[in-house]
């Protein structure tokens, strides 16, 4: 039963070529089902081409969702049509029979299973596979050499589930088909239909900024940089030439334009900070990195501070006489 947590997978197709591709690239689904009781469920699917969301479908599983317009890979309408109704169907059988299975291996409910798997392609050649189901956020089984696996921590439901299912072996082989066929092939596919897009190179904006204060006679430095893509990036705040191994970087946060965002902070004693400096380094700058002093950044914050001060001075001066000619 359990080859139906991968309907997703099944409805993706493949083609083109990997010419040139050299790093490794994935192609991987999520899917999250939570049961609240024997008659209320959520499910919710979403497919990845690396860290990029590009499929995902709807709270019945009756509808692919393409996030993007090469999403759609090479397959016809026709051919979508005909995936997309065996995935529905799979997929409420799925959760049928996690309900059924909930009693024989005493889940409690609520309970929540998640399932994540796919596969990776290096230099345009397969590469692996990977097919693993949680309980509760924990590991419990995983898909390896064509039969399903207990995690050694899951205890004897585990066992008795992963006996059960391995008896279809004939499931089992649809499984491993879908992992080392036709996940790599849709990676090629969306690799060669959203060349383009994935290809593209975005320029970084990067501005400084204080953060809160640390303690006493302490300043924090904030470098946010936003705006990029691809993905990778290099920040570093710099005394001169050399890193400051201080500095501590945040995850790489996805923006609504999908592209990404990121912030290094570095902690300094209020005298330290004047010389020193953000680097950022990414592909679409062409080794043209950007480089922000701190000491501009004070500057500029006087500079403004010296303009508003008496700009709001004069408003006031002019607001006192008006209300002394009008009286």
């Amino acid at each position: 039963m359990l080859f139906l947590l991968l309907p997703l997978l099944a409805v993706l197709p493949g083609g083109g070529n990997a010419d040139g591709l050299k790093e490794p690239v994935s192609f991987h689904v999520i899917r999250i089902a939570s049961f609240s009781n024997h008659s209320w469920k959520r499910n919710l699917i979403s497919g990845y081409l690396g860290d990029l969301q590009t499929h995902t479908s709807d709270r019945n599983c009756s509808t692919i969702i393409f996030l993007w317009p090469w999403s759609r890979g090479n397959f016809s309408n026709e051919e979508w049509k005909e995936l997309e109704m065996l995935f529905h169907i799979r997929c409420v059988r799925f959760l049928e029979g996690m309900h059924r299975y909930s009693r024989e291996l005493q889940f409690e409910y609520p309970f929540e299973i998640q399932v994540t798997g796919g596969c990776e392609l290096h230099s345009g050649k397969f590469s692996g596979s990977f097919l693993r189901l949680a309980y509760q956020g924990s590991d419990f089984m995983s898909f390896q050499n064509n039969s399903w696996l207990p995690s050694p921590v899951a205890g004897n439901m585990a066992k008795r589930l992963c006996k059960v299912i391995n008896r279809n072996q004939h499931q089992n082989d649809i499984i491993h088909s879908l992992l080392s066929d036709t996940c790599p092939r849709l990676i090629l596919g969306l690799l060669d239909a959203g060349k383009a897009h994935l290809q593209r190179q975005v320029k970084p904006e990067a501005w400084l900024s204080r953060g809160l204060s640390p303690g006493p006679g302490r300043l924090q430095l904030v470098c946010h940089v936003s705006g990029f893509y691809p993905k990778p990036v290099w920040v570093m705040w710099m005394r001169g030439e050399q890193e400051q191994q201080g500095t501590q970087r945040g995850d790489i946060l996805p923006n609504a334009d999908g592209t990404w965002y990121l912030r290094a902070t570095l902690e300094v004693a209020a005298g330290e900070a004047a010389d020193l400096s953000c680097r950022v380094k990414h592909s679409s700058l062409e080794g043209q990195d950007i480089i922000l002093y701190w000491e501009h950044h004070s500057s500029m914050g006087l500079i403004i501070l010296a303009v508003i001060v008496p700009l709001l001075l004069l408003i006031g001066l002019a607001l006192w006489f008006r209300k002394r000619c009008f009286r």
